[in-house]
């Protein structure tokens, strides 16, 4: 019994399929657009309606406080000495960095005072007062 193809036509494929791996990407960009609004909203506040400018910031830097008082720096639970020792040494960096102040709506005024004086104090220059837009 003989063999049917002889070797030397054989052809060696040299090309890669893509197919696999542009499907892949597709659902990796797909996941990350749908996951993405819910990474920066990982604290659960409620926060107070007001009309405002949208922010446009490049560097920016959020402190969460929460319904019971709790400080968060970019989601990352602080004391207010630790809060306090972050943003001298970013207040003493001339930063451009824009910190931006999300506050429960139910949060006592003294709370969130103590926050905005402890930026005042580090020489913070660029803060901003986060609220939900108006139904």
């Amino acid at each position: 019994m003989g063999r049917k193809t002889p070797l030397t036509s054989l052809k060696q494929i040299s090309e890669i399929n893509l197919t696999p791996l542009m499907d892949l990407t597709f659902i990796l960009l797909i996941t990350f657009i749908i996951t993405f609004p819910l990474i920066e909203q990982g604290i659960p506040i409620q926060l107070p309606q007001a009309k405002a400018q949208p922010l446009a910031s490049d560097e920016a830097q959020s402190i969460t406080i929460d319904r019971d008082g709790a400080l968060f720096l970019d989601e990352v639970p602080v004391s207010e000495d630790d809060l306090k020792a972050q943003m001298h040494a970013l207040g003493a960096g001339a930063s451009e960095t824009t910190i931006m102040v999300r506050a429960d709506e139910r949060v006592q005024y003294a709370v969130v005072v103590r926050v905005l004086k402890i930026l005042h104090g580090a020489g913070v220059t660029r803060m901003a007062l986060v609220t939900q837009e108006d139904a």
